[in-house]
């Protein structure tokens, strides 16, 4: 298996969705996996480790799972067929031994952002819809904040606001104005 980080995540016109690309810590190969916009929200928030007031699915998984004194020991993107990938999870508890769930990639991903775990990439997988770093328009390491976040935390600030919800409110107006300078 191959280890991979989110180098980016970027707008998908023709599927109307977005793509998270995967690139191999140790070489030039890339991973685009399309994934729907509340996945990619959910990747963006955790990238930037955003503390939202109640927990999203992906942070109550995370829950779920120290909750029971387990552990997530990988996320592995292990097979593409007919153009969908397919994804486990590795857990180790002591309660429930070790197990390999059946996950999305897109909420595999979002997952290990939030546990701080590796994603790893078959070789044949890789091989098989990778392509090279140079040929992704415009990539940029995730060193800066993406713009997907900006776009999710000024909803959020619109949401509370119209919820009266004004602690949360500047916390998020903060976060944008931080984003912005």
């Amino acid at each position: 298996m191959i280890p991979v980080e989110v180098l980016k995540i970027s707008y998908h016109p023709e599927s109307r969705s977005y793509a998270v690309i995967l690139k191999e810590i140790t070489g030039d190969n890339c991973l685009p996996v399309i994934v729907g916009s509340f996945e990619a929200q959910s990747i963006a928030l955790a990238i930037e480790v955003v503390d939202t007031p109640r927990p999203l699915t992906h942070d109550l998984i995370c829950d779920v799972i120290t909750g029971i004194d387990g552990k997530l020991k990988s996320v592995k993107i292990h097979n593409l067929k007919d153009g969908v990938f397919y994804a486990q999870l590795e857990l180790e508890s002591e309660k429930i031994g070790n197990r390999i769930i059946d996950a999305r990639p897109s909420d595999a991903i979002a997952v290990a952002l939030r546990m701080n775990t590796s994603i790893l990439v078959s070789p044949d997988v890789l091989k098989q819809a990778g392509v090279k770093e140079d040929t992704i328009k415009d990539v940029k390491k995730l060193s800066k904040k993406p713009d997907l976040s900006l776009k999710v935390l000024k909803e959020k600030l619109k949401t509370a606001i119209e919820e009266e919800e004004y602690e949360i409110a500047a916390k998020l107006r903060d976060k944008i104005s931080n984003l912005e300078s």
